[in-house]
């Protein structure tokens, strides 16, 4: 399998060479998506993609959100001719000694999307931990299942001619409300989804682009509207937890 790497760059120019250097470490092409940043992080973002052939730098005109620019990272990987595209952020918090197991498990299951399941250390603020738990509680609802534990990870890899084709068709948020609405998304779709454990730490540069008041009410109107997503598909959706449930009880029987 052909897979690439891309960075969502808003202002991590403390970071994110940190990170791409270690993603180039493991042999991925590299994509940046500058979202809108300023002069500074621009200018290193620059000097990155200058200094190396296999990283490639989009900038967008505009600050659009963390949504939009995972999106024009993945159109763009799709566009390159590459089958899978690994998000992770570029701020540092996420463990690149993990991404060869995300990019083996993509390898054996091509048609899976690979999960982030977050291992926090005592790093994470206590409020941004709490605001994960009611996340979780409304996925799960959403889905109606326990099969996402976590929707927020920011570490995946994207099986691209499922996952684009998904996004033009009917996007979801463009900012902080885009990991968790893809996700359930793609789990009402019907797509396989395998879970890795990966260390996340936060404070590599201190910066954090996570408005407290804007990003809340957007995950708040999000998952409402997923509400209502999830009770027209319902029976859908039971039946097949019904056909899951029958298939493992087979099985135990036989």
């Amino acid at each position: 399998q052909t897979l690439t790497r891309f960075a969502i760059e808003e202002a991590h120019e403390l970071a994110v060479a940190i990170t791409t250097t270690s993603l180039r470490e493991c042999g991925l092409n590299v994509i940046v998506v500058d979202d809108g940043s300023g002069p500074a992080c621009a200018e290193e973002l620059r000097r990155i993609s200058a200094a190396d052939s296999s990283v490639h730098l989009i900038r967008l005109g505009e600050n659009q959100g963390k949504g939009a620019a995972v999106t024009a990272g993945l159109e763009a990987a799709a566009q390159a001719g590459f089958t899978h595209a690994l998000q992770i952020d570029a701020d540092g918090q996420h463990d690149s000694s993990d991404v060869p197991q995300f990019v083996a498990a993509a390898i054996a299951e091509p048609h899976a999307l690979i999960c982030g399941r977050p291992l926090f250390d005592s790093s994470i603020p206590r409020h941004r931990l709490y605001l994960r738990y009611l996340t979780h509680v409304m996925v799960w609802l959403n889905t109606l299942s326990f099969d996402v534990p976590d929707a927020m990870c920011g570490l995946r890899v994207y099986p691209l001619s499922i996952v684009v084709p998904s996004l033009l068709a009917d996007p979801p948020g463009k900012r902080m409300d885009f990991d968790v609405e893809v996700l359930v998304r793609l789990h009402w779709a019907g797509v396989p989804m395998r879970w890795i454990p990966t260390r996340v730490r936060y404070g590599l540069d201190g910066v954090s682009h996570f408005r407290l008041v804007r990003d809340n009410w957007l995950i708040t109107v999000m998952h409402t509207k997923l509400f209502f997503g999830m009770l027209r598909r319902a029976p859908v959706l039971i039946a097949r937890r019904l056909r899951a449930a029958l298939s493992t009880a087979s099985r135990v029987a036989t």
